[in-house]
C-alpha cells in the first residue's frame, strides 16, 4: 500500500475487489455465472483503540472511516487527522490524529441502535445538536431534478452487475461531483462526507449542493446530510416518520420515490420550484 499526501491527512490507497464470480442454479435448472457484492469487515482503531467494525463493500475505505468520524462528530474537520492506514490483509484502519480525540470513551459510550442496513448507529448526541445546523436557502428547478435522476440511471455502478448495493451521490454545481456504493447507505454518505472533507470551500461551502441516494431517509440519513450543509435530498425510495420530523424542523427539502418523472417532495416544498407541465400525463389508477 502507498500512501500519499493530499489536503489533510495522508491515505493509503488500498483496493479489493468489489464483486466475486459465483455459480448458481436459475429457474431453468441451468447452472450459470453471476457477480455478487464482496462484503468485508473493517475493524477502525483511532490512536491504537478499537473504536468500531464497519461491514464496508470497500470501495474507498479511507473516505469511509474518514467520513465516519466526520458525521460522528469526534473531529471537526480532515485536519485533525494525521493519517489513515488501510490494510486488507488484517482488515483493519488504523487512525493517527494530531492531538487525540478529548473524551473519547465518554462520546462513544452512548448509542442509539438506527434501522440502517450494514452500520447504522448513531452517537445519542447528535439527535441534541441538529437545531444548531443551518442550512443555506438553496432552491431546486423541477427540471434539474429530473437532470439529476437521469444522470443516475446513466451512472455505471455495481448494482446494475451485481445488485444488493446501495449507492449515493453529492451534485455540486449542477454536475455530479462524487458517487460511491456500498453494502449500506450510511457507509455511502460517510464516505462522501470523508471526500467532502478532503476539498476546498468551493465544494464545502456549496450553498446549493444536492445529495442523492437509493436508499430511504431515515433520520441519521436526514441528520448526516444536513452536517454536510446539504440543503435538498433526494432517495429512490421513501422517509421515515422520525427522518420527516427532522428534515421539517432543519428545512431541509426531503424529496422521495423519485424514479423517471415520479416524486413526492415530503418537506419545505418552498425549496422545490414546481414545473408540473414536465410531469407528463398523469397515471391512470389501475
Amino acid at each position: 500500500m502507498r500512501a500519499e499526501r493530499g489536503v489533510g491527512p495522508r491515505l493509503t490507497q488500498a483496493h479489493a475487489p468489489l464483486t466475486q464470480a459465483i455459480d448458481v442454479l436459475n429457474e431453468f435448472g441451468e447452472r450459470e455465472s453471476i457477480e455478487i457484492p464482496c462484503e468485508r469487515a473493517l475493524t477502525v482503531y483511532v490512536d491504537r483503540r478499537e473504536l468500531v467494525t464497519l461491514m464496508t463493500l470497500g470501495a474507498h475505505p479511507e473516505l469511509l472511516v474518514l467520513g465516519y468520524l466526520l458525521n460522528q462528530r469526534l473531529i471537526s474537520a480532515a485536519e485533525e487527522i494525521e493519517s489513515i492506514t488501510v490494510d486488507w490483509e488484517v482488515g483493519a484502519a488504523a487512525v493517527k490524529t494530531h492531538r487525540g480525540i478529548a473524551e473519547i470513551e465518554a462520546r462513544t459510550a452512548r448509542r442509539v441502535v438506527t434501522t440502517g442496513c450494514g452500520q447504522g448507529s448513531v452517537f445519542g448526541e447528535l439527535l441534541a445538536e441538529i437545531d444548531s445546523i443551518r442550512l443555506p436557502g438553496a432552491t431546486l428547478d423541477q427540471a434539474r431534478l429530473y437532470e439529476i435522476l437521469q444522470a443516475m440511471r446513466q451512472q455505471e455502478s455495481t448494482y446494475k452487475s451485481a445488485g444488493s448495493v446501495h449507492g449515493c451521490a453529492l451534485f455540486c454545481g449542477g454536475k455530479l461531483s462524487f458517487f460511491v456504493e456500498d453494502v449500506g447507505r450510511h457507509n455511502a454518505v460517510d464516505t462522501i462526507a470523508g471526500w467532502m472533507g478532503l476539498q476546498g470551500a468551493a465544494v464545502r461551502d456549496d450553498p446549493e449542493k444536492v445529495f442523492y441516494t437509493t436508499g430511504r431517509l431515515t433520520s441519521e440519513m436526514v441528520i448526516k446530510a444536513a452536517q454536510m450543509g446539504v440543503p435538498i435530498v433526494i432517495s429512490r425510495s421513501g422517509i421515515t416518520q422520525m427522518g420527516l420530523d427532522v428534515a421539517r424542523r432543519l428545512e431541509l427539502c426531503a424529496i422521495g420515490r423519485a424514479t423517471n418523472r415520479r416524486f413526492i417532495c415530503y418537506s419545505a416544498p418552498q425549496r422545490l420550484r414546481m414545473q408540473p407541465e414536465l410531469a407528463g400525463p398523469r397515471l391512470k389508477a389501475a
